[in-house]
């Protein structure tokens, strides 16, 4: 018996010497469960950004006012999206996000943006199964490409909302796919991974949570929220709450890049709620990315989306629009909830048209 445990010992040992010698790195402390895996984590700040080199930009022209305003959105650690975009030398462009944040400890946050739908009518496919096989194969490139690097993950935004916008045939597929890219990522030993939840305004809970179950909310972390939207963080959580309790008590995080005046909305003549979603006018930053929140089932406020890029809509493509960020820096807040007296975030009344509400 002796002479087993000593055989034990050794074997451990030569397997401690082995993993330190080949540079194996020990999983990331509760990446995907237990305590907060975002506690106490510094988030990468790409220093190549549109926003960083826009500050850079207004300071070399001395216009300090708005450096001083575009160094809001500068500063603070922001999602980098990967998508199809991602394109030539894709592994290339993906580690040059990795590399240089873990040569600062730091930890980048990555959007995957791959699945989303472009159209919306009952005979829409979403490129079909080719695109489908096409999307499965850039889910497992990317999981090489990232390895064993620490990274978090938000995955999806509006995959799940916008499902009935594909023809019922393609819906399943959708959440098939989907899943194949959660369990590609959920593999990832040092990665934190988010899946998209919708936001406090768009989905009910019930149904959100039904899908989520569908894809493997199980075997990642938890969801995200308000990715796209303004909605106010105070209502997400509630929200949040009631999709974490129908799938298994999972955590959360809230983007809160754009919310700081919370969502426009208007209604109309049959009381159905429209919410503007394309550009809506005189919004704020938000909280900057934080895992000080209102409750413990929230791990952080992020900036999963990109404050100062216009949205693909009005004639304009995805890009950065100084005015916009601009505008966001200059009416940021850190509220949750409406103020007393507001209205779309202001106490100051603007005509309807300057929130993008029509006539």
């Amino acid at each position: 018996m002796l002479k087993l445990r000593n055989l034990l010992l050794l074997l451990a040992v030569l397997g401690t010497v082995f993993a330190a010698a080949s540079g194996a790195r020990e999983p990331a402390s509760g990446a995907q469960t237990g305590d907060n895996p975002l506690a106490g984590v510094r988030f990468w700040v790409d220093e190549q950004s549109p926003s960083w080199l826009q500050w850079r930009a207004f300071r070399r022209a001395g216009d300090n006012r708005k450096a001083d305003l575009i160094w809001k959105i500068a500063r603070e650690p922001r999602s980098l999206w990967l998508g199809r975009f991602t394109r030539p030398n894709f592994a290339v462009k993906v580690r040059r996000l990795i590399d240089p944040a873990e040569a600062r400890g730091e930890v980048p946050i990555f959007t995957v943006l791959r699945a989303q739908a472009t159209g919306c009518s009952p005979s829409y496919d979403g490129g079909g199964p080719s695109e489908d096989r096409a999307t499965r194969a850039w889910y497992d490139d990317l999981a090489r490409v990232i390895g064993d690097s620490r990274v978090v993950i938000a995955f999806e935004p509006d995959s799940l909302g916008t499902i009935d916008c594909l023809a019922r045939s393609r819906r399943d597929d959708r959440l098939r796919l989907l899943r194949h890219g959660v369990e590609a990522l959920a593999k990832l030993p040092n990665a934190t991974v988010y899946l998209e939840a919708g936001a406090s305004d768009w989905e009910p809970a019930r149904r959100t949570a039904k899908q989520l179950k569908a894809i493997g909310i199980a075997k990642v972390r938890g969801f995200m929220l308000n990715a796209t939207h303004y909605d106010w963080t105070a209502e997400n959580i509630k929200h949040g709450l009631d999709i974490s309790r129908r799938v298994g008590g999972k955590h959360f995080v809230i983007n809160t890049a754009e919310n700081g005046r919370g969502p426009v909305s208007y209604t109309v003549a049959n009381r159905r709620r429209i919410n503007v979603w394309c550009n809506p006018g005189l919004r704020g930053l938000g909280t900057p990315p934080t895992t000080d929140t209102s409750h413990p089932k929230v791990d952080a406020y992020l900036w999963i989306n990109r404050p100062g890029f216009a949205q693909l809509c009005q004639g304009r493509p995805i890009a950065w629009y100084p005015p916009r960020a601009l505008t966001y820096a200059r009416l940021a807040t850190t509220l949750e909830r409406p103020q007393e007296g507001t209205r779309y975030g202001h106490k100051k009344r603007y005509p309807l048209s300057a929130f993008g509400i029509p006539r």
